[in-house]
């Protein structure tokens, strides 16, 4: 907490963002999926890596504030949901749907009914707070729900120097939950987070993802670990983080691709910051972009500059 910079400013009855974004679809082929970043409060979770609460309040968030925010953020995208070719909705609010700090259990009957022209409804949540209250908002919901938890890493002993609070058993209890009770998973995974070593980067990993897919989830999303939250530099100070290199992206989303276990795509937020070479970035994060989509390996960068592809 002392390393944080101050936060941002943020009205509880508007979206911080919307936007349109393609994901491979989950019975193949490409889906276009409206993402909203909801203003929400803090998450009770103080991981170390975590830059999230920049964009949330301290206070619990009013009753109605949420689904107003759905609402405004609905309106700035009706043309292109009249055309009919958003299957899917993204409900992020910085912390945990299921906090009921951060989404009132009375606004889920107004949240529903705001989102029942979608087939699907994606909202990301910690492990620890998957209980009844899902279930709850599933049974109101017309599309199908699918539930994003950070694994973040599979290494237990990495994992508890996060701060998140979690182990693996913890996440494959709640991911088997959500399974067994017919909501789908999605498992987000962290490349090269910290206090692990840049030359097993890629297997640890490829090692996360498929303990991930072993507890049920569908799809998994691979972030890159970034800095910019004041701890994360206290610890690259230190050598217990380093940032990693975009070669290790493009390696961790092959070897994803290439396993078959589910789907695989790689967060693309911010990866400038990972741009060593700005001869070839754009084009590598082309590449990237085109595997998220197609679930196949591309053809390389050709690069002259870099070296490394």
């Amino acid at each position: 907490l002392k390393h944080r910079s101050p936060r941002s400013k943020v009205d509880p009855w508007r979206p911080i963002s919307v936007a349109i974004e393609n994901e491979p679809s989950v019975k193949g082929g490409i889906e276009g999926v409206l993402v909203m970043i909801l203003a929400g409060s803090e998450c009770p979770w103080r991981c170390v890596m975590c830059d999230l609460w920049k964009n949330t309040i301290a206070e619990p968030m009013p009753q109605g504030a949420v689904p107003a925010q759905i609402s405004a953020g609905l309106a700035v995208v009706r043309g292109r949901l009249e055309a009919g070719d958003i299957g899917a909705v993204k409900l992020y609010n910085s912390g945990s749907f299921f906090d009921r700090h951060s989404v009132p259990p009375a606004d889920y009957q107004a949240i529903a009914q705001l989102v029942g022209g979608f087939r699907r409804v994606i909202v990301e949540c910690h492990p620890n707070l998957v209980d009844s209250a899902v279930l709850k908002f599933r049974d109101l919901l017309q599309g199908k729900l699918e539930v994003a938890m950070g694994l973040e890493t599979a290494d237990a002993d990495v994992l508890a120097k996060l701060n998140k609070r979690l182990t693996p058993a913890r996440f494959a209890r709640s991911a088997r939950f959500l399974v067994n009770n017919g909501i789908d998973v999605r498992a987000f995974v962290l490349i090269q987070p910290p206090f692990t070593r840049p030359e097993t980067a890629v297997d640890d990993a490829v090692d996360s993802m498929h303990f991930a897919f072993e507890c049920g989830a569908s799809i998994a999303v691979l972030i890159p670990t970034r800095a910019g939250n004041g701890a994360m530099e206290e610890l690259a100070a230190s050598g217990d983080f380093v940032r990693p290199r975009l070669a290790t992206v493009e390696k961790a989303l092959e070897a994803g691709i290439q396993s078959r276990r589910g789907r695989v795509i790689a967060d693309l937020w911010s990866l400038e910051q990972l741009a060593d070479y700005p001869a070839c970035f754009g084009a590598r994060r082309s590449r990237l972009e085109k595997m998220n989509l197609t679930q196949s390996i591309q053809p390389p960068t050709a690069c002259h500059a870099c070296g490394a592809c």
